[in-house]
């Protein structure tokens, strides 16, 4: 079973948020379609029975900043690699775009993740409503 990680891949309105309560965060069905609509561009990826498994973001003004968001492998496929694999290709695809500066906010539980995955740790702040 080989994973391609696609850029901008058609994605149903449904399958996001159905990756999302599966990992344990809310679904956010209001989002989608809206995302792809404003978003620089997404990935994913397809198991062989053409589930989606995995899915991340990348949005911002299309100047040289951007911010990758909701980094999402599903429960069953984690620890293969699959989710390095997305990140470096939503980097990759990043470069491509135009963007110098891409951002990601995590847990630090996931900081070696990350890490592996092309970023550098840095501190930084979080604002959200209650």
């Amino acid at each position: 079973m080989k994973q391609e990680v696609i850029i901008n891949m058609p994605i149903l309105n449904h399958e996001v948020p159905e990756l999302r309560e599966l990992v344990g965060w809310g679904r956010r069905d209001r989002d989608y379609p809206a995302l792809f609509e404003r978003c620089n561009f997404w990935a994913g990826v397809r198991c062989d029975e053409g589930k989606l498994i995995a899915f991340g973001y990348v949005c911002g003004m299309g100047l040289e900043h951007g911010y990758m968001e909701d980094i999402i492998v599903h429960p069953d496929y984690q620890g293969q690699g699959i989710g390095v694999k997305l990140v470096k290709e939503l980097l990759y695809e990043s470069e491509r775009f135009g963007l110098g500066i891409v951002t990601v906010t995590y847990e630090e539980k996931n900081t070696n993740f990350y890490r592996v995955a092309g970023f550098t740790p840095g501190s930084g702040g979080v604002w959200q409503t209650d």
